[in-house]
């Protein structure tokens, strides 16, 4: 099995719990060099973020990178817009499907990938509210089986 070197910087669990991904891609991020150094050191946040495609190219809006310690004026705004790069056949993809009801791009996680920054995000369904409350009665019946399973085992 070959051992990867992917190294994760912010994950949205959220995103699982509010909406259905149905597809997911890998895509770069335009970023300038203080912005890498903090992530570097994990400093990095995608809760409140989301993401729009304008003109063409593709956005993420309020993606929090903490200012790095020793940048000084190199440091960017925290909350600025960055750019998404993908490849234009996916992002055409993205517009057609976006058009339908219900579907939102959202960032999933944040990573190295090598010595690249990569954001995966996923094609989502909002979920309504009584799927949540059918996925949490799912994981408490799993929670529930894997207990009994390890007191059958004592």
């Amino acid at each position: 099995m070959a051992k990867s070197n992917d190294k994760m910087v912010a994950n949205n669990k959220k995103a699982y719990h509010d909406y259905f991904i149905l597809e997911k891609y890998e895509t770069g991020i335009a970023l300038h060099g203080t912005e890498v150094k903090s992530l570097r050191m994990g400093k990095c946040s995608i809760k409140e973020s989301f993401i729009r495609i304008e003109n063409g190219e593709v956005f993420i809006y309020g993606m929090h990178i903490s200012p790095y310690e020793k940048g000084n004026i190199f440091n960017k705004d925290p909350l600025r817009v960055r750019k998404l790069l993908l490849h234009k056949s996916e992002i055409n993809k993205l517009i057609g499907k976006t058009k339908e009801k219900g579907m939102a791009i959202v960032p999933l996680k944040v990573y190295f990938k090598g010595s690249l920054v990569k954001v995966e995000i996923g094609l989502a369904k909002g979920k309504k509210l009584y799927d949540k409350r059918q996925d949490i009665a799912k994981k408490d019946q799993r929670r529930e089986a894997e207990r009994d399973y390890k007191m059958k085992l004592r």
